[in-house]
């Protein structure tokens, strides 16, 4: 899974990165302190993983991982070119999902870009520098397709659906939010990949004060869900700079100081888990002696597609599948005690993969 965190100016975009990251991005109180569009990697944090590496003595634990592209603060006129213009828009159109970082909070000492604090209007400055990257892709590929669209009918079907999806983003709308026809999903998502199409998870970073209460009695939050319910889109209420304190904690530390903040869990654990739910994505384990890992995979995905993800010779040759719960294995102790107990399944091409499976795939190729 690859996100990428977009926002204007000094709204804590790379204080979150570093704290989610710890990968040290450039974080300063000026606008364009990141030059270069900062990758991190991240595990997804997973307590099942070291659950059945401990049962089974594996040599080798591996998580699932997400990527993390931040780019430079995004101002009015980027697509044209202004601040550091559009170059940073290319990178994130590879990514799955957009975090976009709104500032909710009051800070003399942190300038805003634009003078006061509006996430309302901060939001609107980013999509409409999303939307107009969008229409260049989009104006473009009509002025090619129209020429031929009298001559061939499939060309005609998209030089209508660019014509429709034009209008709509022209209308301050973003592509999230167009209703395609019968076949044209196909066109619109995986053709054009466009920025204002992918799933957006606003992250409110709010003081420290805001945290206990998720941000209840911010009134800046409140804005910032109202719009996110418009377009389907999910958020999550963190302080950056909190964020970054504990991300230089160990593991026992971090729990007191969650803990004395009046906090379950840290703001990454918050984002993986709305990040899984936007994209409907879950988790699937491979375990033994060698190896115990994480396989993400869509909801809904069946065996054959899931074995896959493993190795393609896995999907190719797959035969059946082992699946066993993986807490109903932890309390049956091994795999030999959950097949005697009745409770190993054996599942054929149909079988729809749950989370927290535990599978061994049986192929020949």
């Amino acid at each position: 899974m690859k996100l990428g965190i977009v926002g204007l100016p000094n709204v804590g975009k790379s204080t979150l990165f570093n704290s989610l990251t710890k990968a040290g991005a450039e974080a300063a109180n000026y606008p364009f302190c990141t030059i270069d569009p900062n990758i991190g990697i991240v595990t997804v944090p997973d307590e099942r993983l070291k659950l059945l590496g401990d049962l089974h003595h594996s040599k080798k634990v591996t998580p699932a991982v997400i990527e993390f592209v931040d780019i430079a603060g995004l101002v009015k006129g980027a697509s044209k070119g202004e601040g550091l213009g559009n170059q940073f828009l290319a990178n994130i159109r590879e990514v799955d999902a957009i975090i976009h970082v709104v500032r909710c909070f009051e800070n003399e000492n942190v300038v805003h870009v634009d003078g006061t604090i509006d996430p309302a209007r901060d939001i609107e400055t980013v999509n409409m520098e999303l939307i107009f990257a969008d229409l260049e892709v989009l104006e473009r590929r009509f002025s090619k397709v129209s020429k031929s669209a009298k001559n061939d009918k499939s060309v005609a079907q998209e030089s209508a659906l660019l014509e429709r999806l034009i209008r709509h983003l022209e209308s301050d709308r973003m592509a999230i939010t167009f209703e395609p026809e019968g076949d044209e999903e196909e066109i619109l998502f995986r053709g054009y990949n466009l920025l204002t199409a992918k799933p957006v998870i606003f992250a409110a970073n709010v003081a420290e004060d805001d945290l206990a209460d998720d941000g209840e009695s911010n009134p800046y939050v409140e804005k910032v869900r109202d719009i996110a319910s418009k377009i389907g889109a999910e958020v999550f209420v963190i302080c950056a700079e909190i964020e970054q304190e504990i991300s230089e904690l160990d593991d026992d530390e971090k729990q007191m100081f969650l803990e004395d903040l009046g906090l379950k869990e840290p703001g990454l654990s918050k984002l993986i888990k709305a990040s899984y739910r936007l994209l409907g994505l879950i988790s699937f384990l491979t375990t033994g002696a060698d190896e115990t890992r994480a396989w993400t995979i869509t909801n809904g995905t069946k065996a054959p597609q899931a074995a896959g993800k493993i190795h393609t010779d896995f999907e190719r040759g797959f035969i059946r599948a082992e699946v066993v719960n993986y807490q109903d294995l932890l309390e049956c102790g091994s795999l030999s005690a959950a097949k005697e107990k009745g409770i190993v399944r054996l599942e054929g091409k149909d079988y729809v993969v749950k989370d927290g499976d535990v599978i061994l795939f049986r192929f020949n190729v």
